[in-house]
């Protein structure tokens, strides 16, 4: 009885980390493209940087309350974490902007097969034949309903290769440095959103003119754009902390598989508010595709043999060694 309740409990908080990152992030997408296409700030970069800038704020709020213990985190691993993810940032963007839209879309698709290859090859996982024509359902789902014109360039290529796998790096970091220093989503944040908000308000405005022509500090704000932006900023708070926790919970794969669910949710909302003249029977079918491959996802990789890690990290402390050995070993 114990395990059940045990086992229901942990399936309780899965769930409502997961709609935690899908609320927040479909959210903030609205919120961004009322921001970029309504009032103008098409600044992505700078605003990332802002995004952090207010994580930063909350990390030193709830390290004041108590809610965030003192923690430890080398800076060589904190380097490479915001290398990875400043990269992620940039080069998604440069990505969207080089590249035509279905091309992008095969991008972001081609983030799943990397992280995979990732854990295959770092951590040793094995995934069973069911597992993997799961991920297949879902990528082909979400092709089907969002990859349209697609044309390539060389240069937008490279920034795709890029965008790709220091994404896929960078998911993959956060679960190993969680693991490796037992680390809470809370710790981890306070140690990496404090240098990627320098980083990228730094190299911001720079990457941001090279995209657009414009330059951030002539643009005038209004005071809706102004709320937006505020309101973005606080929305992101819940982003930056929710995918930390779901990959936790998760790993970078899964919370790949599950992210695609937000696609899906963007595009019905879409439809809902802005029209629906893009919806029609690809879309349609592409869309139930793909939700029917992330509920075999969910089932093929939680039975037994569906994915198993092979490999544990050592912890820094041996009083936690069995409670991170448990952990890496029921991730199924």
């Amino acid at each position: 009885m114990s395990t059940l309740k045990k086992s229901d409990k942990k399936a309780a908080l899965d769930f409502a980390a997961w709609s935690f990152n899908v609320t927040t992030s479909v959210g903030i997408i609205m919120v961004n493209k009322a921001l970029m296409a309504t009032y103008g700030f098409s600044f992505a970069t700078t605003l990332t940087g802002l995004h952090f800038v207010t994580t930063t704020l909350m990390t030193i709020v709830f390290r004041w309350l108590g809610l965030s213990q003192p923690s430890h985190l080398p800076l060589a691993d904190l380097v490479k974490f915001v290398i990875f993810s400043n990269l992620s940032i940039v080069g998604m963007n440069v990505s969207l902007m080089w590249n035509s839209v279905g091309f992008y879309q095969i991008a972001k698709l081609c983030m799943i097969p990397a992280s995979c290859l990732l854990e295959v090859v770092f951590d040793h996982v094995h995934y069973s034949r069911d597992t993997k024509l799961s991920i297949m359902v879902v990528l082909i789902g979400v092709a089907v309903c969002t990859v349209t014109d697609v044309s390539v360039n060389a240069r937008g290529l490279i920034a795709a290769v890029i965008a790709v796998w220091s994404t896929a790096l960078q998911q993959y970091y956060v679960h190993f440095l969680q693991r490796k220093y037992s680390l809470n989503s809370f710790n981890l944040l306070g140690h990496t959103a404090p240098a990627q908000a320098g980083s990228l308000l730094l190299v911001g405005p720079f990457v941001d003119y090279l995209l657009t022509g414009k330059r951030v500090d002539h643009f005038s704000f209004s005071s809706l754009a102004l709320f937006f932006l505020a309101l973005s900023c606080f929305i992101a708070i819940g982003v930056n902390l929710s995918q930390f926790i779901c990959i936790g919970r998760f790993s970078a794969v899964s919370f790949q598989v599950l992210g695609h669910m937000k696609t899906v949710l963007v595009l019905s909302l879409g439809f809902l508010f802005f029209g629906k003249e893009g919806l029609n029977l690809q879309v349609v079918l592409g869309m139930v595709l793909a939700v029917l491959g992330m509920i075999w996802y969910g089932n093929a990789s939680a039975k037994p043999g569906g994915k198993e890690r092979r490999s544990i990290l050592p912890v820094r402390s041996a009083s936690l060694k069995g409670s991170s050995e448990e952990k890496a070993g029921t991730e199924k």
